[in-house]
């Protein structure tokens, strides 16, 4: 909202609500959805990375004037089509290797919730009804609307009506909360306290928002497209009918580019993920290429950037064999551990900085370049290299997630350690948290480090002192 950066500050102790504008489900998402998902996935990952605990929705519009007209077209039940594109969602994220959001939550299952904020819209007067029995929200009575696209009062057209659910910017009008049935909509319909109808695809995220995440929230995440007409729809009917402010932060990611044109449906350059599957490409090496230029620059898609992507990852793969192929039992070098040391605080840094991803892999493969050549010299220590595999596996891949978890299968704890966890879990999970403090000291003079996550334990190897 105030174009700058600014320091996290959340609403709630150590726990950051986030809303993310999901898929809508009429067709499979193309990569430049999937560019702005994986930014948002790069911020959830960072955010517990960073100790915090994270409640994150994302919505799947499973009905907006594109699932009318498709379902009309081809014959067929609305939940028929969307399941399909839903299934195929879910299925890339599994592929891309996405950490799982807390919530996906389709919008048809909380009309009642859209109901709700539209009669109190109307009770206000902020809303009203048009002649063919919709309501509309009347953007003269929300004086802070244009506060987050930048639009001027002057370039409003009060008193005017859109009734489609996505519209230019030129057509800042009053736009619709409820849309009463007409024979276009055929049997798609909800009989509800409004009438007969359905919503307009903007209620929708205010509903669903404020159903999880309460009246206000810490960061609402999106592509750079829905800053208008839905963002601004979203502040307008959130704020007038709870007078809050709806979320702290937003956070927008820029285009996925073809031949310097925004990749979409509507112009046909578009490129699935199954697509990019059948041509043999890793889902993991899709990942690198579409995070390895910051979300809120455009990026200008190619295949080449998968191939390089897949290059680097393949030289991250040779580093962790090396060290997990270690065999030097020496403790007297240390130049590895204050590598590591100085890594951390520069790639921790990089994504402070406003999720500076570029910046932060720069900095990673520097690690891989230092770290090979104190291999190559016999300079690098037991130490050391624990120290290394435990960035990579710790610091680097929890975030950018480019290497499943079994290729560090290797990287093994020993039996007592192991043991220590399973008690201290046992513990957690008792609620025993005088046991479970005593064993994370135990685990501390074994050398592994224990942090809690929402989903449970996670450890790190610390580094002995020589």
């Amino acid at each position: 909202m105030g174009r700058s950066l600014d320091t996290l500050e959340v609403l709630r102790d150590n726990e950051i609500r986030m809303y993310t504008c999901g898929p809508t489900v009429w067709n499979y998402p193309h990569i430049g959805n999937y560019r702005t998902f994986l930014f948002e996935d790069l911020l959830r990952r960072f955010l517990k990375y960073r100790g915090y605990k994270v409640k994150q929705v994302m919505n799947l519009t499973d009905v907006d004037d594109r699932i009318i007209k498709t379902c009309n077209e081809q014959k067929i039940a609305l939940r028929e089509l969307t399941k399909k594109y839903e299934d195929a969602f879910f299925q890339d994220l599994v592929y891309l290797a996405f950490d799982r959001a807390e919530f996906y939550l389709r919008a048809t299952d909380y009309i009642h919730e859209m109901v709700k904020i539209i009669e109190g819209l109307l009770a206000k007067g902020i809303a009203y009804r048009s002649e063919d029995g919709s309501v509309y929200f009347s953007i003269a009575k929300f004086p802070a609307y244009g506060k987050l696209s930048g639009l001027k009062p002057s370039e409003l057209k009060t008193g005017a009506r859109v009734r489609q659910d996505d519209y230019d910017k030129s057509s800042a009008q009053d736009f619709a909360l409820w849309k009463a049935w007409d024979e276009d909509d055929g049997m798609i319909f909800w009989e509800t306290a409004l009438g007969k109808g359905r919503p307009g695809w903007h209620i929708e995220c205010s509903a669903m928002s404020m159903k999880i995440l309460g009246e206000q929230f810490d960061i609402h995440t999106g592509g750079v497209d829905l800053i208008f007409p839905h963002h601004e729809n979203e502040i307008a009917q959130s704020e007038s009918f709870t007078g809050k402010e709806f979320a702290k932060l937003w956070l927008h990611s820029e285009h996925l580019m073809v031949n310097d044109l925004k990749m979409a449906k509507r112009l046909g350059n578009f490129i699935t993920v199954n697509e990019l599957r059948e041509r043999g490409y890793d889902g993991r090496s899709i990942r690198l290429a579409l995070l390895s230029v910051h979300y809120r620059s455009q990026l200008n898609f190619s295949e080449n950037s998968i191939v390089q992507a897949q290059s680097s990852i393949h030289r991250v793969e040779e580093f962790v064999s090396r060290l997990l192929e270690f065999d030097d039992h020496s403790t007297i070098e240390d130049y590895a551990v204050k590598l590591v040391e100085n890594t951390r605080r520069d790639y921790v840094l990089a994504l402070d900085n406003d999720l500076d991803s570029p910046s932060a892999l720069s900095v990673f493969y520097d690690l891989l370049s230092d770290g090979n050549k104190l291999l190559d010299d016999g300079r690098a220590g037991k130490d050391g290299v624990a120290a290394m595999l435990d960035f990579v596996r710790m610091d680097f891949n929890s975030i950018f997630a480019a290497l499943p978890d079994e290729d560090f299968e290797r990287f093994q704890l020993n039996q007592k350690q192991l043991e220590l966890l399973d008690q201290r879990e046992i513990a957690r999970k008792s609620k025993d948290w005088q046991k479970s403090d005593s064993l994370r000291i135990s685990l501390a003079e074994e050398g592994i480090e224990v942090q809690d996550t929402p989903e449970g334990q996670k450890w790190r190897r610390k580094a002995r002192s020589s």
